[in-house]
């Protein structure tokens, strides 16, 4: 009896140490770590580790700035800041075009032709403006997106949408900061405040229909155009830097506060470049007759020359 006693419970106790090995987690069998990107933040750890040794921060937590959140707030106000600035400008300048009407030239097209920009200053130009709108849309979209029809799509179609958004717009980000740094090297130097600068914002460019006639003296680019220019250059800097921490953190050496300073900057950056954005589309199109030529075909006609920039024609003679 004894003997069946004993061989039972060596027969238990095998069973259970068997049961306790299997339970054992080996350490070879774990899944591997995955790097997720997550966008606008710093990446991310996912998964189980492949060692018993498991990755430790490289400073605490408490040592991120969190600053930037109070000014972020959640972001809602900023995407509605970004939106609206441009739908309110779009808005204003469709009525201004309504009631003041295009600026005609005075003398008509004359039929003869100046040049005024190179191939590479179109293909440049274009480069950068398709880029700049296509940057505008798919970040407006990242931006409010959320708030205004993400409950309306569905989490799964939102998340197919939304990735498709932010894949776009890191694409595009590199044809702009292209077109971005060799306007702003190729152009500064015709960029710079002259004397009849201030005569012209006073006059408002000659662009109010009532005061037809009066067209204030301007160079190569009048005082609209290098605020424009200038506008351009220090805010799409701001764009391009931000865009570039936020795409690559690793290289920038940024924490979590840093790049919320940053998509704080971006949003600011944004929505400037934005507003002047769609005032330069409305005077090169709507506005200003004649004023799309020169930067489709490099040539602008003498009597647009004559009307807009008079100190430049003045100075070919």
């Amino acid at each position: 009896m004894k003997r069946y006693i004993t061989a039972l419970l060596v027969l238990l106790a095998s069973v259970s140490a068997s049961a306790t090995e299997e339970g054992v987690l080996k350490p070879q069998a774990w899944n591997e770590m995955n790097e997720v990107i997550v966008q606008g933040d710093i990446p991310e750890i996912q998964g189980i580790a492949t060692a018993p040794v498991l990755f430790t921060p490289e400073q605490p937590s408490t040592s991120v700035d969190t600053a930037a959140l109070a000014v972020w707030a959640g972001g809602e106000g900023w995407s509605n800041l970004l939106l609206g600035g441009i739908v309110a400008t779009i808005a204003l300048f469709t009525l201004f075009t309504m009631i003041n009407g295009s600026v005609k030239l005075d003398k008509g097209f004359s039929g003869v032709k100046i040049f005024r920009w190179s191939k590479a200053d179109i293909i440049f130009h274009w480069v950068g403006a398709l880029s700049c709108l296509g940057l505008l849309v798919t970040g407006i979209a990242i931006a409010s997106g959320r708030f205004l029809f993400a409950d309306m799509m569905g989490s799964h179609n939102w998340g197919n949408f939304i990735q498709s958004m932010v894949s776009s717009h890191n694409w595009m980000a590199f044809p702009f900061i292209l077109g971005w740094a060799v306007m702003v090297l190729k152009w500064g130097s015709k960029q710079f405040p002259e004397k009849g600068d201030m005569a012209w914002f006073r006059a408002l460019g000659g662009y109010i229909n009532n005061g037809k006639g009066k067209h204030p003296d301007a160079g190569f680019a009048n005082a609209g155009e290098k605020l424009w220019f200038w506008a351009f250059t220090l805010f799409g800097g701001v764009l391009v830097f931000s865009g570039l921490a936020m795409m690559f953190p690793e290289l920038f050496g940024f924490d979590k506060g840093a790049m919320n300073w940053m998509l704080v900057l971006h949003m600011v950056g944004a929505g400037i470049v934005g507003v002047f954005a769609v005032v330069h589309i409305f005077m090169a199109t709507l506005i200003s007759e004649g004023g799309m030529e020169a930067m489709v075909t490099g040539y602008c006609d003498e009597n647009w020359a004559k009307q807009h920039h008079n100190l430049w024609y003045k100075s070919l003679r």
